[in-house]
């Protein structure tokens, strides 16, 4: 049970840092402060783990919809995170496998 504390404390939190990365990204879309070089932030913490809330973040702050390189990397990487996911809970429990 413990062994599983860890991944999941770290797949929670680089989810929220993906919905805050992107409700920051739009408040500085908002300003016209050059957003558009933080996108790869977006992409790496989406890489990290972070796809799913970043995704969910986008079309719930009305934010990178219109972006072709985001719309189609993220659902990419949701399914990669979810591969990721289950190599890692299979090598942590043997029985699963």
């Amino acid at each position: 049970m413990l062994r599983y504390l860890i991944p999941a404390v770290y797949f929670i939190a680089v989810n929220v840092y993906g919905f805050f990365l992107v409700r920051s990204l739009r408040a500085a879309a908002l300003e016209r402060s050059g957003a558009r070089s933080k996108k790869w932030k977006l992409l790496l913490a989406g890489l990290l783990g972070g796809a799913p809330a970043g995704y969910a973040a986008m079309f719930l702050l009305h934010y990178g919809t219109d972006d072709a390189l985001l719309m189609i990397a993220m659902p990419l990487l949701i399914v990669l995170n979810g591969y990721a996911l289950f190599l890692l809970l299979r090598a942590l429990a043997p029985v699963l496998a």
